[in-house]
């Protein structure tokens, strides 16, 4: 997985179990849905309105995101380009590669965002403030 802008991430569908008799729908997560082991699981619940999460990037960490409940925008940034996505639909998820800045904002009411990891946490992983992104983007480029 080598994305070299955010205009090559989209969102992924997750497999969607209808049931016959209108009692609800499943998702399911297992197998080859994504493209890495499992490592984490954590969400993120009760967000004030006007309050954004995210502001970092990971050096090596791959995270899927799923809006279990509600909505929210995720605006990702390869460091030359932004691109934003609502997430709102259980069954579609936005896998972030590394090396990928992003935010979150826009939160509704009541909304869930579950993170599937490849990692555990890692504080050096992760690269919190954006002028040492971009040294990190521009020493990527060069090697």
């Amino acid at each position: 997985m080598n994305y070299k802008s955010v205009h090559d991430i989209t969102l992924l569908n997750i497999p969607k179990i209808i049931d016959p008799e209108g009692r609800g729908n499943l998702s399911v997560i297992e197998k080859d849905v994504l493209p890495y082991a499992i490592k984490r699981v954590y969400y993120l619940y009760d967000v004030p309105s006007g309050s954004t999460r995210g502001g970092h990037a990971h050096k090596e960490q791959l995270e899927f995101l799923i809006p279990i409940s509600g909505s929210f925008d995720v605006i990702l940034d390869d460091g030359s380009h932004k691109k934003t996505f609502t997430l709102n639909q259980p069954y579609k998820g936005l896998l972030i590669p590394k090396g990928i800045w992003r935010e979150l904002q826009n939160f509704s009411s009541g909304a869930i965002c579950l993170v599937i990891s490849s990692g555990e946490f890692l504080e050096s992983d992760y690269i919190r403030s954006y002028d040492s992104f971009q040294l990190f983007k521009g020493s990527q480029s060069k090697s």
